[in-house]
Parts: structure tokens; sequence; C-alpha cells
């Protein structure tokens, strides 16, 4: 499966506390994690069987909760049994349509 997933604080605990902290410390569970990922400015997408990237989601907001008293989490996935690698070779495909679109 592939997962976009978005966590950060809705407040913490110090008001003047940059949310690109609380952020960083989920950012670091994923890479840790060993798992394919990347990251961009509104979501980290990773890869991996249901229960290993549940688990890596749920240590990443965990994360962030040591920080902060209330925190937002928000999933996409595609669940696509039998297949791996689909970060690299959906944007492949993508990139194949525009280029013959183009």
């Amino acid at each position: 499966m592939i997962a976009a997933f978005s966590v950060a604080p809705t407040t913490t605990d110090n008001p003047s506390a940059e949310m690109a902290g609380a952020v960083a410390r989920a950012v670091r569970v994923v890479r840790e994690s060993g798992l394919p990922h990347e990251t961009t400015a509104m979501f980290t997408t990773i890869e991996g069987e249901w229960d290993e990237v549940m688990d890596v989601i749920k240590r990443a907001t965990q994360a962030v909760e040591a920080v902060a008293p209330r925190v937002s989490l928000v999933i996409k996935a595609d669940i696509r049994p039998g297949h791996d690698n689909m970060l690299v070779t959906k944007m492949q495909s993508l990139n194949k349509h525009l280029e013959e679109n183009s």
C-alpha cells in the first residue's frame, strides 16, 4: 500500500514553538523506518505492507503528541495488494502520459 499522511499539532504547549519542529519529529520516524517514502510541503508518502505503514504512521503521530496536546492527522491510502515500488511506477506512468500528450 501507499499512504499519504499529514500529521501536525493543532496547538502547542509553548505558543512560541514552531510547528515545523513537531513535524520534523514525525518525519524522522518515517525516515528511520527504512520504508520507501517521500516528503513534500503538505504530505509524507510511505510505501509498504499495511501493518508496517500503519505502525509508522502511528509512531509518527505519537512523536508529535509528545510535544503537543492536540494533533491533526490526515491519511489517504492506495491499497493494491501484490504491487510494490508504486511510489516510482505511478510517477513513471504519469510522466509517460504527459510526454505523449505534449
